[in-house]
């Protein structure tokens, strides 16, 4: 498989260095005052491309790079791959539109790399490899000088080996750089108005397969359908777990009194059975990210969860 040189990284040092310069206040940590820092670090770049996924922390640098940059030099691409939920993708086309930005769809091969299909606990790292190599072509094709993609300021504090791979390539990550977080990106999500802005918080559906266990293409499908047909119920946070033949259901505070209703027991049964499993448990310790992002035998971390591959 031809894997494209780092060309954003290597022809654009000097753009990368401007885009990324420091200039943060630290006396003054509110989100205006970061809002601005963002903003202030996206303005450097000439025009950027943004690494779009669908969900609210990458919808929120779009919407800054906008403001920032204007629509006509940025460009918000989506790596489209079995690993990807349709409905992510769709939600991505709309922010795109909604902020009228060029929104290009690109196929992303992760299946093909035998690590990421081990999964044998950096799958992330393989991912965004493949992810950031594809974006970086594309940029040095199209005349972009910097890539971005939605890292948090949260997410420097939890295990995320996707990040090595972003931090390898040189992508910038104006969000986290600027210290905005969780809270921060709703709060700038709500008042941009993006239609994500209350979109609970995913991650892609191979995180939903235990480490250590192979990534296909067939578990990867029957997680998405059975996703599918539970929010089709109302189900909002939870998720999928994949265990072979078993769906271990992880369900919020919510989910866990609406499975209690016989009628919704029985339709959650019928859907994660139709879209391919045998047997369909609960989880009594209900929603939690990360729960997988362990290998067997290993206890967990609990001093803060993993949100990267493992939501």
């Amino acid at each position: 498989m031809h894997r494209p040189a780092s060309g954003v990284r290597s022809d654009s040092a000097a753009t990368l260095e401007t885009c990324r310069s420091q200039n943060v206040d630290n006396r003054d940590n509110t989100i205006k005052s970061r809002k601005r820092e963002a903003i202030s670090r996206l303005a450097r770049c000439p025009r950027l491309m943004v690494a779009l996924s669908g969900g609210v922390d990458s919808a929120v640098l779009l919407s800054l790079a906008v403001e920032a940059l204007g629509p006509d030099r940025v460009v918000a691409v989506t790596g489209r791959s079995p690993s990807l939920a349709a409905e992510d993708l769709a939600d991505a086309g709309r922010i795109a539109s909604a902020l009228a930005v060029r929104h290009e769809v690109v196929d992303t091969h992760e299946l093909d790399r035998p690590k990421y299909r081990a999964n044998a606990g950096d799958r992330c790292y393989h991912c965004r490899t493949e992810l950031f190599e594809v974006l970086e072509r594309l940029a040095s094709e199209w005349g972009f000088p910097a890539v971005a993609y939605g890292a948090i300021a949260d997410d420097a504090t939890d295990r995320r080996p996707g990040m090595r791979a972003a931090q390898e390539r040189g992508i910038l990550a104006p969000l986290l750089e600027a210290g905005i977080g969780k809270a921060g990106v709703r709060t700038l999500a709500a008042e941009a108005g993006l239609a994500v802005r209350e979109k609970p918080a995913a991650a892609c559906l191979a995180s939903r397969i235990p480490v250590g266990s192979e990534v296909t293409v067939e578990r990867l499908g029957r997680i998405e359908r059975a996703e599918r047909g539970l929010r089709g119920l109302g189900f909002r946070q939870f998720r999928v777990r994949d265990h072979g033949q078993v769906a271990r259901l992880e369900l919020d505070a919510d989910g866990q009194r609406q499975i209690t209703e016989s009628h919704h027991k029985e339709a959650a049964i019928r859907v994660v059975r139709e879209a391919g499993f045998r047997f369909v448990t609960v989880d009594l310790e209900g929603y939690r990210p990360g729960s997988l992002d362990v290998l067997p035998g290993c206890a967990r971390d609990r001093t803060g969860p993993s949100r990267e591959g493992g939501q």
